[in-house]
């Protein structure tokens, strides 16, 4: 018998490390825009804590979140989870 899981149950070392990869790319990209968190959320539809708490990693946005962001920074959201990618290919945590 299969066992189900449960999404969320529980965050895996590569989920954690993922989450902080990707906020701290947004975070880079907002920056670079000179946006505000408020500014981006605005844009967005979102909160500014809400995007705090994903560029800090402790939010997980849905892929239709993480893309409304990609769409306010007027980029692909591939761009934003390539960036994110980029330090975990490097060597893991220690290049978040």
């Amino acid at each position: 018998m299969h066992e189900h899981l449960r999404v969320n149950e529980t965050a895996t070392p590569n989920s954690t490390l993922f989450s902080a990869a990707f906020g701290k790319a947004l975070k880079n990209k907002r920056t670079a825009l000179n946006l505000s968190q408020e500014e981006l959320g605005f844009r967005s539809g979102l909160d500014r804590t809400y995007i705090s708490g994903i560029e800090r990693g402790t939010r997980n946005p849905t892929l239709l979140i993480a893309n409304r962001i990609a769409e306010a920074l007027a980029i692909p959201l591939s761009v934003l989870i390539a960036e994110a990618e980029k330090p975990m290919q490097e060597g893991g945590a220690s290049a978040v």
